[in-house]
């Protein structure tokens, strides 16, 4: 029965929108580049990589993400940044994911090769380019399976340093006169969403939302308010980490402040001792109103399961993960890989995960591939839309209306 479970998920149309490019890159492309470029790694194999860099579990958010610094150094040109969104457009394809929303930080790429609009045009063409190859298999132009589709969202950096990227070591000394770093990172992620607007409606290529990404503990999602609302203003969809490795009062801003339309992760969200605020007197009521504004605002969560048992250490076991509260409470859940090389996962291995660890039964399955199309920021019209989660539906049922292990 397991085979055919895992033989079922595989075939059904999938989505990620939660998945870091910087944290999917292939190991091997990662060996291939360093050396070329002489960056150097802890090790030159797969097997000494996985063993000393990409690790089962991490001791915390901020040693997860210092494995970045070892993927990042590789994607400082045009060619690495197309190749490396083209094999991850293609590693999707070949695993059924239909529909891809890819985040990663520009500014982390910017130097003297390549500006902003270099940066994203380059990923643009490498997952573009897998996408035409993709679609122009008959069976899908003549729709007897869903096409691939895919949106870029572009993340700001809550906290940066000197040694993050040329850019950023240029932006600080620009404002060495700011003392407070966060406000200098605010001022970053508002110059990120003038140039991805301006980007976006030049080149016509589906950048799709903004993030804040990065360190979350110290460095608060109100900062970047005037960011989130130029986005707004700009018909730019709105995402942003929280409740990862902070409490609720993270989440809160992010919805209240930010207006963010779907949450990164949320794990905190349930956890009345993670919140620090002295002013809040009954925490239990603060989570409560949270949850339920979260819930009928339809705000999603993308839920990472691999990545959160990685970083998180009271968790345990993926049973005690707060994904099954937030199916008691019937709020607006997507399941997502966060990062398929660092976690050493991929869409189907977090849908089994789920099944297994939260008794999803066949129609509760349904309904979450569903909501992820249906709470994408997919780039085209909403008619358009409506019409691809409709193939994608049906597509889903013609698997699934045969399947009698899956109660």
């Amino acid at each position: 029965m397991q085979n055919k479970l895992l033989d079922f998920v595989t075939k059904i149309p999938k989505s990620d929108l939660h998945v870091h490019l910087d944290g999917s890159v292939r190991i091997n492309t990662i060996i291939e580049l360093s050396k070329k470029q002489q960056s150097p790694l802890p090790s030159y194999t797969a097997t000494g990589l996985e063993e000393l860099v990409f690790k089962d579990n991490y001791k915390d958010l901020n040693e997860y993400l210092q494995v970045f610094g070892f993927t990042v150094p590789i994607m400082q040109t045009p060619e690495n940044l197309e190749r490396i969104a083209y094999e991850f457009a293609e590693d999707n394809i070949n695993e059924g994911v239909c529909y891809v929303e890819v985040r990663f930080a520009p500014h982390l790429h910017i130097n003297d090769k390549q500006n902003i609009d270099e940066v994203l045009l380059s990923v643009n063409r490498g997952l573009n380019r897998a996408k035409i190859e993709y679609n122009s298999k008959p069976e899908v132009k003549t729709k007897k399976i869903p096409e691939f589709n895919y949106g870029i969202i572009v993340c700001a950096m809550r906290y940066f340093d000197k040694g993050y990227s040329q850019y950023f070591d240029h932006f600080i000394d620009a404002h060495r006169q700011q003392p407070n770093l966060n406000e200098v990172a605010a001022k970053a992620s508002f110059e990120l969403v003038k140039e991805s607007v301006r980007i976006r409606d030049k080149y016509n290529i589906p950048i799709v939302a903004l993030d804040i990404a990065g360190a979350e503990a110290g460095n608060p999602p109100f900062y970047h308010q005037e960011a989130y609302n130029f986005a707004h203003k700009s018909f730019m969809h709105l995402t942003a980490h929280a409740g990862e490795a902070y409490g609720p009062e993270s989440i809160f801003q992010a919805v209240t402040m930010l207006h963010a339309e779907r949450i990164g992760h949320g794990f905190y969200l349930f956890s009345p001792d993670k919140i620090t605020d002295p002013t809040i007197k009954d925490k239990n009521k603060y989570i409560e109103n949270l949850v339920e504004y979260t819930a009928k605002k339809r705000i999603t969560i993308e839920v990472c399961l691999t990545s959160n048992l990685q970083v998180i250490s009271t968790l345990k076991a993926l049973k005690n993960h707060p994904f099954a509260k937030m199916l008691e409470q019937h709020l607006s859940t997507v399941i997502c890989t966060d990062n398929r090389t660092v976690s050493k996962t991929n869409v189907t291995k977090e849908l089994m995960l789920a099944i297994q660890h939260f008794d999803l039964k066949k129609d509760a399955l349904r309904n979450l591939i569903i909501n992820s199309f249906k709470k994408s920021f997919y780039p085209g019209s909403y008619t358009q839309k409506l019409s691809y989660i409709k193939q994608i539906s049906d597509y889903y049922d013609s698997i699934s209306n045969n399947i009698l292990f899956f109660s």
